[in-house]
C-alpha cells in the first residue's frame, strides 16, 4: 500500500513563485511580505493586528515578558498539551498550574475555576487538535477574576467558537506556523493577535532588539523577528486555509461515520467548528493498533504520550504531583489518525478498512 502520511505540507507552484519573489526581492527580513501577512492574518482572524515572530514560544515569551510575568506568578494551563504552552512563562519564573481536560481534550473549565488563587494572573486555553475551548465562560472567569487570557491557537488556525475565530476572543491568541500546522510557512514561525494595538507596537519593537528607528532603542529587546521568504508562501497557504480545513472536516466525518462503533471517535460541542489539526480517537490495544498501522504503511501519532504534570521538567518545581484523572487515562489509548487538507477521501478509506481488520470488524 502506498504511505498514507499522517500530515502533509502543501506545496504548489504558487508557493514556489512567492518564495522566489521574496528571494528577488532583495528584503529578507520583516519587509513588505512581512507587513502583508500580518494584515491579512489579522482580517482572516478579525482583529485589529497580528505580529509575526521567529516561533511560538519565543514570541509568547516576548508577550509574558511584556505583561510583567515573574516570580510568584500562577497561570492556569491545562496539562494535556504540547510542552511549548508553559515554556515561556516557565523562563520567567512564573509557574504553570496545571488542570485536567474534559471529554473533547481541552481544559475542564470547572478545574479551571476551582484552580484559581491569589497568585494567579492569567489562564491560556488551548485549541488542542482544533476544538474550540468554550470562551465565553473563559472570559467570564476572566473578568471576574481580573486575568489576562492568551488562546493557544496553535493547533487551531481556522476554527471557529459560535462563528468567531479563536484568537479573536481572549486578549491575545498565539499562534504557530510549523511544517505540520493547518497553516504553516514551510518553516518555523509564530505570531500574535490582538485587538491591543499599542501593546502590538511594543511586541514589535520588543522582537526587533526594542527599537523605534534602526539605531533609536527605546528599550532592550531581542531579536525575534520573521523573514520575507516564510511570510511569502505563508501568504499562499493563508488564501488555501479555509478550503483545506473544510477538506479535514470531510475526511473526519468519513471516519466518524465509519469508526465510531469500533474506537471513541472525537467529541464535538454544537457550537463548535472543529479545525482538525488532529483526529484523536481512543482505542482499545493502542499500542498494537499502532503498529499494525505502520506495518500497512499508515503512519499514526500520539499527541501526547505523557501529560505535563507529569514531565521531569516540571515534577521538581512543585511540592506534590496533581491527580489528573483523565489526562492521565487518554495517554494510554489515544491516536492520532492521518489528516491533512489535501488528503482523499479513498485514503481515509482505507485507514478504516485497516483498523476494522485489526478489530476484527472487517
Amino acid at each position: 500500500m502506498q504511505k498514507i502520511p499522517l500530515s502533509k505540507c502543501f506545496v504548489n507552484a504558487e508557493v514556489e513563485e512567492a518564495a522566489l519573489r521574496a528571494i528577488r526581492s532583495g528584503q529578507y527580513i520583516l519587509g513588505k511580505e512581512c507587513q502583508a501577512f500580518e494584515a491579512e492574518l489579522a482580517a482572516h482572524t478579525g482583529t485589529k493586528t497580528f505580529v509575526l515572530g521567529s516561533s511560538w514560544t519565543m514570541i509568547v515569551y516576548l508577550q509574558h515578558q511584556l505583561q510583567g510575568v515573574g516570580p510568584g506568578d500562577e497561570i492556569i494551563v491545562p496539562s494535556h498539551t504540547a510542552f511549548p504552552t508553559m515554556e515561556p512563562l516557565m523562563h520567567l519564573g512564573a509557574k504553570p498550574v496545571f488542570v485536567d481536560v474534559d471529554d473533547t481534550f481541552v481544559m475542564d473549565l470547572d478545574a479551571v475555576e476551582a484552580a484559581i488563587t491569589p497568585r494567579t494572573v492569567g489562564i491560556i486555553p488551548v485549541h488542542l487538535y482544533g476544538h474550540p475551548v468554550d470562551m465565553d465562560r473563559v472570559m467570564a472567569i476572566a473578568a471576574k477574576h481580573k486575568l489576562w487570557v492568551i488562546e493557544d491557537c496553535a493547533q487551531a488556525q481556522g476554527a471557529k467558537y459560535k462563528g468567531k475565530t479563536v484568537g479573536s476572543m481572549g486578549h491575545s491568541g498565539a499562534y504557530s506556523f510549523f511544517p505540520s500546522k493547518n497553516l504553516t510557512v514551510l518553516g518555523d514561525g509564530g505570531g500574535i493577535s490582538t485587538n491591543d494595538t499599542h501593546f502590538a507596537d511594543r511586541l514589535r519593537m520588543l522582537r526587533n532588539h526594542g527599537r523605534q528607528g534602526k539605531y533609536d532603542h527605546e528599550f532592550v529587546g531581542y531579536n525575534v523577528r520573521f523573514n520575507e521568504i516564510n511570510a511569502a508562501m505563508g501568504r499562499v497557504m493563508l488564501k488555501h486555509l479555509d478550503g483545506f480545513n473544510e477538506n479535514r472536516r470531510t475526511i473526519a466525518a468519513r471516519y466518524t461515520e465509519r469508526l465510531s462503533s469500533i474506537v471513541k471517535t472525537p467529541i464535538v460541542r454544537d457550537w463548535a467548528t472543529h479545525a482538525y489539526h488532529m483526529y484523536v480517537v481512543r482505542a482499545e490495544k493502542r499500542d498494537a493498533l499502532q503498529q499494525f498501522l505502520k506495518d500497512r504503511n499508515i503512519e499514526t501519532g500520539i499527541h501526547y504520550p505523557k501529560p505535563n504534570h507529569l514531565q521531569p521538567a516540571v515534577t521538581g518545581l512543585f511540592p506534590y504531583v496533581p491527580k489528573l484523572p483523565l489526562s492521565e487515562a487518554i495517554v494510554k489509548d489515544i491516536l492520532s489518525l492521518p489528516i491533512h487538507g489535501e488528503m482523499p477521501l479513498d485514503a481515509a478509506d482505507k485507514v478504516c478498512e485497516a483498523i476494522a481488520e485489526f478489530y476484527g470488524q472487517k
